[in-house]
Parts: structure tokens; C-alpha cells; sequence
């Protein structure tokens, strides 16, 4: 018996996933497996997928597809986040870091799978519990930016309650494995294999002395103290505001180690995939 009995599909907001779609649908009918979307996006072009609530989709999938690119991809593993549950990631557009392939593999993609041919990639997440809006959850990162007009982040960091530094800087930021691409990357740090338990803690244009980045165990528990000193930060949650933070505060971080479990095929390596988007050549080229 095959695995997939529903799947779930999750949407790119702009690029169209007709096509994706229609493939999907195509190869779900002919197996009897039913096929799932969130009412907003499954709205709006014309297909056989069914539409439901989002814990709905969360229950009831057994696979899930993000059909999109990075961004889309994040959404779909925060969705699904605690749960057992397969993400296949397809590209729509530009080569992303998380999704595995493009949409003229779905049908061979879609058998392997249901036939039990794969393997999934643990993704750890991280958690924090926002002053007023609550817990959120990132699979990128959780930034503190300064917000243009107001001071810089000036932010102590603790590490299992003991003091560690303090940075000033325009962001600082607590990155997963799969974030070290990402902001934290662009920041400076360190790429980091996506199979490794660990956070990242990186200053983006630190003003302060000590400017290098912190790679930290998932187990070991991070606190964020605004000081006296710095601005009302915006806290980022994969790139999205969910609130502010001002000085006095703290925010306690902490890591969720195998939060989503992502689609691998085996076609490509997280290396293959990061020399390609990032160019990554070294800074010298040698002749063999």
C-alpha cells in the first residue's frame, strides 16, 4: 500500500502553480489520493484540490507540497511544525536551498515517495515567547533590527545564564542551520550543514569590538537583554515583523532540533545546492 493517501498542497502568493497543480491532481487520481489547499489559495485558479482550514490540512495530509520558493517553503514547515508529516519542496521559479526539485519531476517525485524511495532531512527550528504577541516560531532565524529613526540594537547576550557578550550592532540575529544562508550569512557567519543541532548567534554591522558570530548547541538555552542603551528593536521571525522589543527587555530563545522533516531524493547535496546559489569558489582558484 502506498504511503501518501492525501496531500497537502501549500502556495507561492504570486507565481503560478496551474501547472504543478494539474500534475498533482493528475497522478492523485489515478491512485485515489485526495488532495488538499488552504481556501485562500486554492481559491483563486481553477482546480479539483479541495479546500480546507489550515489545522485541517495539518490533520489530514500525510504528505505535504509547497509549490513556490524559499519563502514558501518556511511557511509550509512552520505549519506543519511538530509533526511527522513529509514537506516536498518544488521550485517555482529561482533555485532555492529547500525545495528538492522542479515541477517536471513531480510525477516521478510523487511515486518515490509513495512507494517509499526517500529520505527526510531533520530541520531544526527556533522558539521564542514575544512580549505581547507570544510564541513564535522561525526554520530561518529571529533577528532584533533596528528600526530606521530609532538608536541601534545594543543586546547582551546569555548563554544557560551565564553572560556571555554584548553587541552593538544594526541586527542581531539567531539563526538555525537552514538560516545560516540566509541573514545570517549575509551578516557574515558561518555556512552551517542543516543536519547539525546547533543556533547560530551573529551581529549584522556590529559597532562594537567583538564582532564575530557564536555557533551554540540546540541545547544550550539563549537570553537576549535589550540594554539601556539601545533602540525599540522590531523582532523578525523569518524575515516577517511579529513585534518590538525595547530596553529592559529579554527574550528567551530556544532551539527545536527536527521541528519539520524536508523531502530528500537524493539528487542533490545541501553543498551542491549552496555552491550554486551562493557562487561559493573560495578566494583563489587552483589549476590541477
Amino acid at each position: 500500500m502506498g504511503l501518501v493517501h492525501t496531500v497537502g498542497l501549500v502556495l507561492h502568493p504570486r507565481r503560478d502553480p496551474a501547472p504543478a497543480i494539474e500534475t498533482i491532481t493528475g497522478w492523485a487520481d489515478q491512485r485515489e489520493v485526495t488532495v488538499l489547499g488552504l481556501p485562500d489559495e486554492v481559491g483563486r485558479i481553477a482546480c479539483s484540490a479541495v479546500a480546507v482550514p489550515a489545522a485541517e490540512l495539518v490533520e489530514r495530509s500525510t504528505l505535504l507540497v509547497s509549490l513556490g520558493g524559499d519563502g514558501t517553503m518556511l511557511r509550509s514547515m512552520r505549519l506543519i511544525a511538530g509533526r511527522h508529516t513529509p514537506v516536498l519542496g518544488v521550485n517555482l521559479g529561482r533555485l532555492g536551498f529547500l525545495a528538492e526539485i522542479d515541477v517536471d519531476e513531480l510525477p516521478e517525485a510523487l511515486s518515490a515517495i509513495d512507494n517509499h524511495r526517500y529520505t527526510v532531512e531533520g530541520r531544526t527550528a527556533v522558539r521564542a515567547d514575544l512580549p505581547g504577541p507570544g510564541p513564535v516560531l522561525a526554520f530561518n532565524d529571529i533577528a532584533l533590527v533596528r528600526v530606521p529613526g530609532n538608536g541601534s540594537a545594543a543586546v547582551a547576550i546569555e548563554v544557560e545564564g551565564n553572560s556571555f557578550v554584548r553587541y552593538a550592532a544594526d541586527a542581531v540575529i539567531v539563526a538555525t542551520p537552514t538560516g545560516s544562508t540566509a541573514y545570517s550569512f549575509s551578516a557574515g557567519g558561518p555556512i552551517v550543514s542543516p543536519t547539525v543541532p546547533a543556533l547560530l548567534v551573529v551581529p549584522a554591522a556590529a559597532h562594537s569590538a567583538f564582532n564575530r558570530a557564536l555557533v551554540l548547541s540546540a541545547q544550550e538555552p539563549v537570553t537576549l537583554e535589550l540594554l539601556p542603551s539601545s533602540g525599540r528593536l522590531a523582532v523578525e521571525v523569518d524575515g516577517i515583523v511579529a513585534g518590538y522589543i525595547s530596553p529592559g527587555q529579554r527574550l528567551a530563545v530556544t532551539a527545536d532540533p527536527g521541528a519539520a522533516q524536508v523531502v530528500r531524493l537524493g539528487r542533490t547535496t545541501f553543498y551542491e545546492r549552496a555552491r550554486r546559489k551562493l557562487r561559493v569558489g573560495g578566494s583563489a582558484e587552483v589549476d590541477l
